[in-house]
Order: structure tokens, then sequence, then C-alpha cells
């Protein structure tokens, strides 16, 4: 080898070298750029430990699931109103104080009008802009035009719906109990809300509940299926919005984005073309349709095709996933609470005397032990561990030196403070006492938020209410419900959903009442 090619060889290895050692400058200065955030502005926080993931480590690597995170986190800020966080490389303000927590949610609601998620564009997901994502005067009117659907007036005319699928929710059971075996409750009980949304929301006989090969089943499962792509889409954004854009990683599995856009745009069409009025949600799109999208009623903000589509899928999803788990939950501490399970029962039939039998409006509004239980259920299991906000103008925090700006991401940790045993002694323990008007009232505001609070409260709140009730009746007043050999005890979650969702199903024994032991 001449000196000239030793010498070439070996400047083109440093110049390897040097390259790579740039390269690998320039990723960890991007990876963890934002890192001082907080400490700038002198405002207390978890050092991340591993660059680009902030801490969020342990949860991306799906080693720590994120009730547990967000809690470890929450209990080091205790004492403090809030503290900061970095999800991957986005910095957020973790808000621990009840009254500070209220602030955001209502009493200044008008500086934190956004969740701050982000938001894909039609092209990337035509079901991405429905109202849980849509943000200021898009979010405000499109709830405008949503809200009168889910009025006490309108709420009644649904119930007898509701009861004609809870109806064949009971033979269903009874088909499982005479075949011998425990119920996965969370699948019966989703095939039960999916038939209870498509009727009264939309007009539809699903009749997911019989059938197996239910098209709108099948795929609004494959939505919430816990996944590394789910956490893998939530995390992007948080590293980059405009990678996770380059990548174009969907919300979605993209066959169900076809399935419901496809679905949800015939149903609407057909009832245009063929004059059919119904007063339900479907025909609040229709309108909304015609007044935003057709006649520009509010040219000061646009309104697409995809986002009357978007919120008939949010509205079908929310409506069915939500309630079916929270109703599981609901049973599953029943089922290990027998004294407690007794007692809801002997509520529901002693109104059931008092009514002579008739399950009507008047019923379900006196069930006030039953309103306890769901109460606590949502209390130990709120569907979402955390609420998010974003700052839509500089806010000053009131007696303090803070100013959140304009952009902040908000975080609440609402399984945290749901948990905590300042508000809720002894919190991991089922115990609906905690929601008799007594002990409400010793609690601060901003401590209970299952549905969230304030303007962007739950839409569906009532009308999941009304569906819980009628079915849990029609179970607990015809059979106990106890745990089995397939029961988690205690319940585990999956560490790859980003809700609340048990990890192996929920698995119980359902015995007739008045049947011999």
């Amino acid at each position: 080898m001449t000196a000239a090619r030793l010498l070439l060889e070996l400047a083109t290895s440093w110049w390897t070298i040097a390259a790579l050692a740039t390269f690998a400058a320039v990723a960890y200065r991007f990876a963890t750029s934002t890192f001082g955030y907080w400490r700038d502005r002198g405002v207390p926080d978890v050092r991340p430990t591993v660059p680009l993931f902030g801490n969020l480590f342990g949860m991306a690597m799906a080693a720590e699931h994120q009730s547990r995170m967000y809690g470890r986190i929450y209990d080091g800020f205790r004492g403090r109103r809030y503290g900061g966080l970095y999800q991957m490389r986005t910095p957020h303000l973790m808000v621990c104080d009840p009254a500070l927590v209220n602030r955001v949610l209502i009493g200044d609601f008008a500086h934190f009008t956004d969740h701050g998620l982000y938001t894909a564009g039609p092209d990337e997901n035509p079901l991405a802009n429905g109202l849980f994502n849509m943000n200021g005067a898009q979010w405000k009117i499109m709830r405008q035009k949503l809200s009168p659907v889910f009025t006490a007036g309108k709420l009644r005319h649904m119930r007898g719906q509701v009861a004609a699928c809870s109806e064949q929710l009971m033979r269903n059971v009874a088909a499982d109990v005479a075949a011998g075996g425990p119920v996965e409750v969370r699948d019966a009980l989703g095939k039960y809300s999916t038939d209870v949304i498509g009727t009264c929301a939309f007009g539809l006989q699903l009749n997911a509940i019989n059938d197996e090969q239910s098209a709108f089943r099948k795929y609004g499962k494959a939505v919430f299926a816990p996944s590394f792509r789910t956490i893998f889409k939530e995390l992007l954004w948080m590293v980059s919005p405009a990678l996770r854009r380059a990548l174009r990683v969907g919300d979605f599995p993209r066959d169900a984005v076809e399935f419901f856009t496809a679905a949800f745009t015939d149903t609407m069409r057909y009832r245009q073309e063929h004059g059919l009025v119904r007063d339900d949600v479907v025909q609040s799109l229709i309108q909304a349709r015609t007044d935003l999208v057709v006649n520009k009623t509010e040219p000061s903000v646009t309104f697409l095709e995809t986002d009357i589509v978007a919120n008939a899928f949010v509205l079908f999803a929310a409506g069915f996933e939500t309630v079916s788990t929270a109703m599981s939950f609901c049973l599953y501490e029943l089922a290990l609470k027998k004294p407690i399970q007794d007692k809801v029962r002997e509520e529901m039939n002693a109104m059931k005397i008092k009514r002579n039998t008739e399950v009507d409006d008047d019923f379900l509004k006196e069930l006030h032990y039953l309103d306890m239980v769901l109460a606590e259920t949502l209390r130990k299991y709120p569907p979402l561990i955390t609420l998010f906000r974003e700052a839509t103008q500089d806010y000053k925090v009131p007696d303090d030196t803070l100013v959140i700006e304009k952009g902040t991401k908000i975080l609440i940790p609402a399984y945290a403070i749901h948990h905590d045993y300042r508000y809720y002694p002894d919190p991991e323990t089922f115990d609906p006492e905690r929601f008799s008007p007594e002990e409400k009232a010793k609690r601060p505001n901003g401590t209970y938020m299952p549905f969230g609070d304030g303007p962007r409260l739950c839409i569906g709140k009532r009308f999941a209410e009304m569906e819980m009730k009628l079915a849990l009746t029609e179970l607990l007043t015809k059979y106990e419900v106890e745990p089995c050999e397939k029961t988690d005890i205690p319940m585990q979650f999956s560490k790859r959903s980003i809700i609340t969702m048990p990890e192996n199903g929920i698995w119980l024994k359902f015995k007739p009442i008045n049947t011999p032991k």
C-alpha cells in the first residue's frame, strides 16, 4: 500500500468519524433541546433521563402503565400546585392543585378552550376532526349543533329503544348461563352498547348483539384494540407533528377508516334522498352539513364534508367503547363486593315495587345508590388517565409569578387525582359511600372528572348514564354476579392502550336469582 493511498484511507476514515460524530451531536441536540424549558421558567420539573423520550421511556417501552407513570410524577409534585414534565420532546405542565384544575376546566376556560391534541388532515385521516379534536370556534359551533340531541326530552324518547336492546342482552346472557360457562362481560356489553348507539343515534339496526360477524362491531373493536401502533402514533406527534405528518401514521387502521367513512356517508345520503327525518344524531349532522358546508352560515369558519362524517364517527365510537367498559368495571367490583351488590339490587327491587315494575325516567332518577356505585366506578376507573388542554392565550396563574404561555400543553392527571388519599382515603378500596351527598360536600371541586368538566364536558354524559342504568338494572335484578377462575384479581390494565382497558377482558359468572344453590 502506497503512502498516498494510506493517507487517503485515513482521511476518509476521519471524515466518516467526523460526519457520524456531527450527526450524533445534532441528533442529541434535537432530542434534548426542549428539556430546559421548565427550568428556565422556574418551574419544578421531573428531569428527563433518556434523550428524545423525556419522561415517557417506561410507558413507551410498555414497561410501565401510564396510570402508574403519571401517578409517580404526580406524587413527586405533592404539595405543589403544578410541575413540569416532558412527553417526548414536548413540555407539559401537570396541574395538580384542584383549585387550579377547576380554573383551567371551568373558571378560566376561555384561556384553555382546546385539547391541544394532534389532528390529522382529511387526506391523512378523514375521521380525525371530530368534536373531541376540534378547536376554537369550529368546536363551539359544532357543539351547539349537536347538543340538542342529548337534552332530557330527547333522551326520554330514546329510553324505549335502549330498553329493547337491554332485553336482547338479557336473552344472550341467559344463553351463556345455560351453556354453563363464564361470560366475558366487556364483549357482551360492547355488543349491547354498539346496538344502543346505532339504534338511538343513527337509526341503524346493527344487530351486533347477535351477529358475531357484525362489521360495526368488528371495526369498532379494531379502532380501540391495544397495539404498539396506538402508542407509536401518540409518541410521534410529541416528537414532532411534522415528522408524524411526513410518515403518515394514521389514527386508525385504514380498513376501519374506509368502512366508517362509507357507512356514515351512505346513511346520511340515504336519509336525504328518501326524505327520512328522525330526531337523532344523524338528523343533526345532516342539518349541520346543510348549514355549515353547503350554505356556509358561519363564513368565518371552514367546515368540510369530512368534518361531518368525523363527528358521526366520534359519537358512535365514544358511545359504545367507554360505556361498555365502565359497565364492565362496575360489574367486576360488584362481583367482588357482594354486600354492595346486594344493596344495589335491593334498591332496584324496591323501586320496581314502587313503580309497579315500570322502568321509566322517574325510576332511573330515584336509583340514588346506583348513582353512587357508578360514580365510584368512574372514580376508580376513569376512561381517560389524563385530560389535556392547550393555552390558547397567555395566562397568569392566580397568586403566582408563573405565566403559562400561549401554546403550552396542559396535563391534568385525572386518574392520579381520583386515587389521591387526601381526597379519597384508602383509594384502592371500592366504596360508593364516598359519593353520598355528605361526603361529596367535603371534597373540593376539581377532584372528580371522569367525563371531563366545564364547557368540554362529555356531550353524551346523560345518555351514557341512562344506558348504563337500564342494562345494570336488568342484569342485577335477575342475576347474582360472581368472580370465576378467569377473573383477574387484582385488575390488570393494558399497557398498550391509551384508555383505561383491562388486559385480559373481564370474566364473571352469572347465577340466576331464585335458582336453588
